[in-house]
């Protein structure tokens, strides 16, 4: 959100503070400043997915190939003119700023459904300024970075500390991001991407110099102008009768029209007249005249302050906090955690550290359809294999208590479904798979080495999904195929509503996307957008993600590159795929008459077929009339009719599945 209305300001109202800067220039400037340090630009990397994503389509589930060469050309661009860059991503969310992300998430949900209601009225893709990011977009872009050999860094605590940190402590160039947050830390200067013209490598730096003498302000006073403007930390609920005073004193008889425009210089007013001290800022606490309040606003002030700075609106003895400091963790291997620690700040592993640390995970929005009652959230689809996955991480602190009082770990998930209003997280036991010899402890899975021990993380891996019975066939497999067909095994066993024709689909565009380049993926046209298509695409880019969470856990008996989407998916093909196969096109169209691809076809269809059969899942023929209205609806007639097997998503309150 960064600081509430500053944005508006320097943009409308105090244009001084934005400053064209030429980046060329600008590196030539600081190796001259810097004499044999190369320039180095910080990047807010969450800042950028939105202007990362070029490709037209982006509600098919993602041009992954096309976003992987849009990825290169922003790398490409600040490479020739010899600025380096570092990639920081969000890896924690702070309990301070839950109830901010809570809100954002309830506002997606929102944006999320207008999105469906357009594809269902229109069968065609809302324009741009409905956009919304691919599901999973931020955690491939960080395997995507890490593949090109780029500096990618997860944060251990909120992503634009760490970053005018770090941007501070190694003096680097510049801060890239889009974030008010940015004009107020004392740090390097604060580029703006949404302004960045990549072609001429231009932009807008907001000076902080600039904004503080427009305000009469020091740079010190800025932290406390962020709180009472309001921000993550201090709602702006909180702040809003002082705003509310500061406006009135400062302009009492102004017009409505300029209420926002002079909120910013009206509260910077206020802050002029009062004590630079901690006294100073008890005085502005009483005038908030809300008791809860406590030490809110010193805590705001706090998470502004770098390692090595001090602000005069604080106590002496205060410090900065110390990052991804992890006293009360709930692993108690400190080894083990050491190792999480470093493969999380390396973008390494994906959700192991804050199981293991903090006992807590996050999951953003996804695009999929809440009115479409016969395809469970993703969130529900994958709780099953999440569960094992923690059973895993945790099996030693279940392990370490006495039978008798042996109780399950539980995991606090906060995790975006239908009907899920997030006032609280959801308690999830972590369930260890059934395994031959028990559940093998991390020291082994992560620190051991042998044929027999790459054998078990194969077979670790597999338990996440029930599949560890079928090893030596997937293992046969491309690694690329065999992660595929793993994931549209589980889907199938979850969700009841899986058909072949589904199954067909899904596995057709994973065969036909191997020798397809971005450019031919971008030329391929889809008709109409089917909103049910749309739900699957997202189901399946997020079951990648629970596939690198399970090959995190388990040591990687897999390369990270074969699990990625570009590997396996793409958005366009799929729903084109949907389309024909729902229409009862022939397999050899369907497989673009390439009959090497009909044999393979064929041979993993009748393999996962088979699996599924014998875990008591019989997959039929349910093609969907694919009318004018947008989304496939089902004929309720009784020609329709089939055996509806029960849905086995019991979620945290109901059994683990039994996988047998």
């Amino acid at each position: 959100m960064g600081v509430k209305g500053l944005q508006r300001f320097v943009d409308h109202v105090c244009p001084a503070t934005s400053v064209q800067v030429d980046l060329k220039e600008m590196a030539e400037q600081h190796r001259r400043s810097h004499p044999g340090r190369s320039p180095v630009v910080v990047v807010d990397a969450m800042a950028c997915l939105r202007h990362w994503y070029t490709p037209e389509a982006w509600v098919h589930g993602g041009q992954w190939r096309q976003y992987l060469q849009s990825l290169k050309t922003f790398v490409d661009a600040f490479v020739a003119v010899g600025i380096g860059l570092v990639f920081f991503f969000d890896g924690v969310i702070e309990q301070k700023k839950r109830d901010e992300w809570v809100k954002r998430r309830l506002t997606n949900n929102r944006e999320i459904a207008k999105i469906f209601q357009y594809i269902k009225a229109k069968a065609c893709q809302p324009g741009r300024d409905m956009f919304f990011i691919p599901s999973g977009l931020a955690t491939f872009t960080r395997f995507a970075l890490k593949s090109m050999g780029l500096d990618t860094i997860c944060s251990l605590q909120e992503a634009d500390y760490e970053i005018a940190s770090y941007a501070s402590l190694n003096g680097c160039m510049a801060i890239l991001g889009q974030d008010t947050d940015y004009l107020i830390y004392d740090t390097v200067p604060y580029l703006s991407v949404s302004k960045l013209r990549l072609d001429k490598l231009a932009t807008v730096m907001y000076s902080r110099e600039h904004l503080c003498r427009s305000l009469s302000l020091q740079m010190a006073d800025l932290p406390l102008l962020a709180c009472l403007l309001g921000n993550d930390v201090v709602p702006g609920n909180v702040v809003e009768g002082l705003r509310r005073q500061c406006l009135a004193g400062y302009s009492p008889s102004g017009p409505s029209a300029r209420h926002t425009k002079e909120m910013v210089a009206a509260v910077a007013h206020y802050i002029s007249g009062v004590a630079r001290s901690h006294d100073g800022l008890r005085e502005v606490e009483r005038n908030l005249q809300r008791h809860s309040i406590g030490s809110l606003l010193e805590v705001g002030v706090e998470s502004y302050i770098l390692p090595g700075q001090y602000s005069p609106w604080l106590p002496h003895n205060k410090t900065s906090p110390v990052m991804g400091h992890h006293e009360n963790a709930i692993c108690s291997d400190e080894k083990i955690l050491q190792v999480a620690r470093e493969q999380h700040i390396k973008a390494e592993s994906y959700a192991v550290y804050n199981v293991l640390n903090a006992g807590e995970l996050s999951c953003s929005n996804t695009l999929e359809d809440e009115l479409d009652t016969e395809l469970p959230g993703q969130a529900i689809v994958y709780r099953p294999a999440r569960q094992s996955i923690y059973g895993i991480l945790l099996a030693a602190e279940s392990n370490a208590q006495p039978d008798a009082a042996r109780l399950c770990p539980t995991v606090k998930e906060w995790f975006v479904y239908p009907g899920n209003l997030l006032q609280q997280p959801d308690l999830v036991p972590a369930i260890p798979p059934k395994l031959p010899g028990g559940t093998p402890d991390l020291q082994t899975l992560w620190l051991t080495e042998g044929s027999q021990v790459t054998k078990l993380r194969h077979c670790t891996f597999l338990a996440c999904f029930g599949l560890q019975d079928f090893a030596d066939e997937l293992l046969l497999l491309e690694l690329p195929t065999a992660a595929a067909c793993c994931l549209l095994i589980y889907i199938t066993l979850q969700v009841s509503t899986i058909c072949l024709e589904d199954l067909d689909a899904y596995l057709a565009q994973a065969l036909c996307i191997r020798d397809k380049p971005a450019d031919l993926l971008a030329q391929i046209q889809v008709p109409r957008v089917d909103s049910r298509a749309v739900h699957l695409a997202s189901l399946f880019v997020r079951g990648l993600s629970v596939l690198i969470s399970a090959n995190s856990a388990c040591g990687f008996p897999f390369k990270m590159v074969d699990l990625m989407p570009w590997e396996v998916f793409d958005g366009k093909l799929f729903h084109a795929k949907y389309l024909q196969s729902h229409s009862g096109c022939t397999m050899e169209d369907l497989l673009e008459k390439k009959d090497v691809l009909v044999q393979e076809f064929q041979k993993l269809k009748f393999l996962i077929s088979t699996i599924c059969a014998g875990k008591k899942r019989t997959i039929l023929n349910r093609p969907r009339p694919l009318g004018a209205g947008g989304g496939p609806q089902p004929s309720r007639g009784p020609h329709n009719r089939r055996p509806q097997l029960a849905p086995r998503w019991s979620g945290f309150q109901g059994s683990h599945p039994g996988w047998n």
